[in-house]
């Protein structure tokens, strides 16, 4: 089968002991037979190579820091979260907010430390929140760094995070969060606690020729108005698409501007590529039919 291997880190890649080159999120391919269960590193500067055994097993169930993408009869491999290769405990800050004690360490990987009445709280945090800095927010913590925020429970649930900039703060959590689409959508959002109160899209331009079905097909995904898409006879049908479509995760482009594929979870870590068409007359949708 052809294999396409990626990785959220630049490293290098072997495959059954043979340099393939670096790998990042420009992919590296190879046919590979699962039979052979050839054994697969990338090593990037900084952090533990991830390894795996590419078999049978894998592409059912594969380990962490691995998700897969199957498309027809071959699969993407994408190499992600990785640990850093440093073993020793560094406590980054120490601070006392809301009731709580807050200490931000980094051994291998970033994690916060929750202590109050409730209990003694690990949570594994993401990379970019490394540079965060702690404060009181609808009655429990908000990690805020430049570009990205996670607002906590006092007793260490995820209320709600993003990436995006912290407008307000205090009795509620107000933030531009960033939506990563063809189109530039941001999301105008308040939360209390774990309730979102208020959620507003807005984009930054319009689709061109060349990402028109793709930017059709992600307003879908985030539940933004796809009304202006569609041509006259297809207009009525507009809140019907999500139930056609189904429960798809994310959007991705392929080579042909008509064609986008849309991402289905399998099961934990493993996700199904189908490719649709989007037929296009005039600047509107005229059909949508799975290939």
């Amino acid at each position: 089968m052809r294999v396409y291997f990626l990785s959220e880190k630049r490293g290098a890649l072997t495959v059954g002991g043979a340099y393939f080159g670096v790998v990042d999120g420009f992919e590296r391919s190879a046919e590979v037979d699962p039979a052979d269960g050839l054994y697969c590193e990338c090593a990037a500067i900084g952090y533990v190579p991830v390894r795996f055994r590419f078999d049978e097993e894998f592409l059912f169930s594969p380990p962490p820091h691995v998700k897969l993408y199957f498309s027809g009869g071959d699969v993407a491999v994408w190499l992600h979260d990785y640990v850093r290769d440093d073993p020793a405990l560094r406590v980054l800050w120490q601070e006392h907010v809301a009731g709580s004690r807050l200490t931000l360490c980094m051994q291998g990987r970033l994690t916060l430390n929750l202590e109050n009445e409730t209990g003694f709280h690990l949570i594994p945090l993401p990379e970019k929140l490394e540079a965060c800095r702690p404060f009181a927010c609808c009655g429990g913590v908000l990690l805020e760094a430049e570009n990205c925020f996670l607002l906590l429970s006092r007793d260490g649930e995820i209320w709600a995070q993003g990436e995006g900039k912290v407008l307000e703060k205090g009795e509620t959590l107000k933030a531009e969060v960033r939506i990563f689409d063809s189109v530039g959508h941001t999301a105008l959002c308040t939360w209390k606690g774990a309730e979102l109160l208020s959620c507003t899209l807005r984009s930054s331009r319009a689709p061109t020729d060349a990402t028109f079905a793709l930017a059709f097909l992600e307003s879908a995904l985030i539940g933004a108005d796809v009304e202006p898409y569609l041509c006259d006879a297809l207009r009525p049908k507009a809140a019907a698409l999500k139930g056609f479509l189904g429960d798809f995760e994310d959007v991705v482009i392929k080579d042909d501007p008509r064609l986008v594929g849309l991402v289905y979870r399998r099961r934990e870590r493993v996700f199904e590529v189908r490719t649709f068409r989007v037929d296009v007359e005039d600047g509107k949708v005229t059909n949508i039919t799975e290939e």
